[in-house]
């Protein structure tokens, strides 16, 4: 049955306006963007599905075009539409990590950057740069591939905190495997990063190490 066809007060968009968003499960907001569904399917019914394929919004938040498109009824207009609203997600938490302390606001960060880098089929490491009052400055990815002690390079790193004129830095760095337990090699590299950049009085506030879940945070474990 398709939506237009059911009761008003159960359509995902009578009910957002009825309701507010909050009244809404993620796969009837997804319906509002994908608008339509496919032949025995509504759009509710293939966010559904969506949710399923991907593990969760965080699975597919980070799906690319070509991940996406293997799903049957997802043509060209559907993938640029939710590629329009999850990059605008991203932008939100960006911008709600860059108008305030980062220290004051962890959940804002994390989120962020696990919308980043979850679910890339290869290793990712980034860094958050920020000023002397912990704002963000910028994002950059500065490495991909596998992450040890020979793919990233302290020496790289300080040149682009200097760039950035960067008084602070928060590392992540994704574990395509899913488990977000720091290994050893993540605890070398990060304490090589943070004598080298003490030596240009730039504090690594934390390393954040993105897998299924929140992820896990060095400073709060203690190994920074």
């Amino acid at each position: 049955m398709a939506i237009t066809d059911w009761p008003e007060d159960e359509r995902p968009r009578e009910k957002l306006l009825e309701h507010g968003a909050a009244a809404l499960s993620t796969a009837e907001l997804l319906a509002i963007f994908l608008r339509t569904g496919i032949q025995g399917k509504s759009a509710v019914d293939l966010g559904r599905e969506l949710l399923t394929a991907f593990d969760g919004l965080p699975g597919l938040m980070a799906a690319d075009e070509r991940r996406l498109s293997e799903v049957k009824g997802l043509g060209r207009a559907k993938i640029a539409q939710l590629g329009a609203v999850l990059e605008l997600s991203r932008r939100y938490l960006l911008t709600q990590v860059a108008d305030q302390d980062c220290l004051t606001s962890p959940e804002a960060t994390r989120d962020y950057l696990r919308l980043k880098l979850y679910g890339l089929p290869y290793e990712v490491f980034a860094c958050l740069f920020l000023d002397n009052r912990h704002r963000v400055i910028r994002y950059e990815v500065l490495f991909t591939g596998t992450i040890d002690g020979a793919s990233v390079h302290p020496r790289e790193v300080v040149r682009r905190v200097i760039a950035t004129n960067a008084a602070a830095v928060i590392f992540a760095h994704n574990h395509p495997s899913g488990v977000a337990e720091p290994s050893q090699a993540d605890l070398r590299i990060t304490q090589r990063l943070k004598d080298a950049l003490a030596l240009i009085d730039v504090r690594v506030l934390d390393h954040l190490i993105i897998g299924d879940g929140q992820g896990t945070s060095l400073a709060e474990r203690g190994l920074l």
